[in-house]
């Protein structure tokens, strides 16, 4: 899961509008938005693909469950005829070659979850040009032709950052785990914790520790600087690994259970939960896999010629103490992430597709 904020995907596209002419950045999804809207016929037995950096991750495959189920219900109403997903393996090239072959194999709609911000611009905007549907989820490029589908990376990391805040009272010491250096993500999400933590003078970041996203080494670079502050009060984690990382060193070393932030990582909940009984507090938010239901539903929904926002932001989910039960599973594997489901009504709502509706049952 590599993240960039629908936000920041934007900001970087409107960064290359002011290097070209205005019109140049007049783009809509698809050049033949009015002829769609006039052909609801174009909707019918869609041939969609999906593109990955990788399926190798848990959260890639879990989103690919979740996106198949949809795939499914589409299916049986007609709109979807097929789909493919293609695994790109972590290279940048194989996914642009794969993209192109979906060009040449005439899909009509592509789904992009971004292995570069920048490298796939060319090929995804010869795939709009040519009256294909792109809708990028997760990972962004930051074509300005590309409907992208995201959650606000800035307000993730100022979200946790609060509630950590508001559970020391406004003041102490804390260690920030912030993942892996130069991730775009890891970014955005400490710039928004960094915010509201300047708004605190009683509030010390401590360390600030750089790992991977796993929880072994996170755990080894959590434990050396811990070793260096054992007098903690909190500690922010923007990820679910590195959560678990922290929590599970803090119960090895028998150290206070102090406040934790994280992700909806299964590992870190079920640890979490095993620990409430002794005070332990948390506070975790997620990328969502239904990222991909909405990013389907946003490109039928196109074809259908309903005016489909090219930026939707999707609201950040938050997992509290009190509803910890619902989320965290003894049964399943640590590398899972559980999530609620999002209504019809309320993905309709995000796409455009309620607005419609309701102006032309006002008509």
């Amino acid at each position: 899961m590599n993240t960039r904020s629908v936000r920041g995907a934007m900001a970087v596209a409107a960064s290359l509008c002011a290097l070209v002419a205005l019109s140049a950045c007049t783009v809509r999804p698809d050049p033949g938005a009015e002829d769609v809207s006039a052909s609801p016929a174009q909707a019918k037995n869609l041939k969609v693909g999906w593109s990955t950096t990788s399926l190798a991750p848990a959260w890639m495959r879990q989103t690919l469950t979740t996106l198949q189920g949809d795939v499914d219900r589409l299916r049986s109403a007609g709109k979807v005829g097929s789909f493919r997903a293609f695994d790109a393996g972590n290279d940048t090239d194989r996914q642009i070659a794969q993209i192109r072959a979906m060009v040449r194999q005439t899909y009509d709609v592509i789904l992009v979850d971004a292995g570069s911000p920048t490298a796939l611009d060319p090929v995804l905007e010869q795939a709009v040009a040519s009256g294909i549907t792109v809708v990028a989820f997760d990972s962004l490029p930051a074509s300005p032709a590309v409907i992208k589908v995201g959650t606000d990376q800035w307000a993730w990391g100022s979200m946790l950052a609060g509630w950590l805040v508001d559970e020391l009272g406004g003041k102490g010491d804390i260690i920030a785990m912030t993942g892996p250096a130069g991730a775009a993500d890891r970014d955005e999400r400490w710039a928004g914790a960094t915010a509201v933590f300047e708004q605190y003078p009683g509030i010390r970041v401590v360390d600030t520790v750089d790992s991977p996203n796993s929880v072994a080494p996170a755990a080894k670079a959590f434990a050396s600087a811990y070793a260096k502050h054992p007098g903690i009060q909190g500690v922010f984690a923007p990820g679910g690994t590195l959560a678990a990382a922290v929590l599970r060193t803090l119960v090895e070393q028998d150290g206070t259970l102090v406040p934790v932030t994280g992700e909806n990582y299964n590992g870190f909940l079920k640890l979490w939960q095993s620990k409430r009984a002794e005070g332990f507090s948390g506070l975790a938010t997620a990328q969502p896999d239904y990222l991909s239901v909405i990013a389907l539903e946003a490109a039928v929904a196109q074809r259908e010629g309903v005016k489909v926002p090219m930026a939707i932001d999707v609201p950040l989910p938050e997992i509290t103490d009190g509803d910890l039960a619902r989320y965290a599973d003894p049964g399943a594997p640590d590398d899972t992430y559980p999530v609620d489901t999002l209504p019809q009504s309320r993905i309709d709502q995000l796409i455009g597709r309620q607005a419609a509706v309701s102006e032309e049952g006002a008509g």
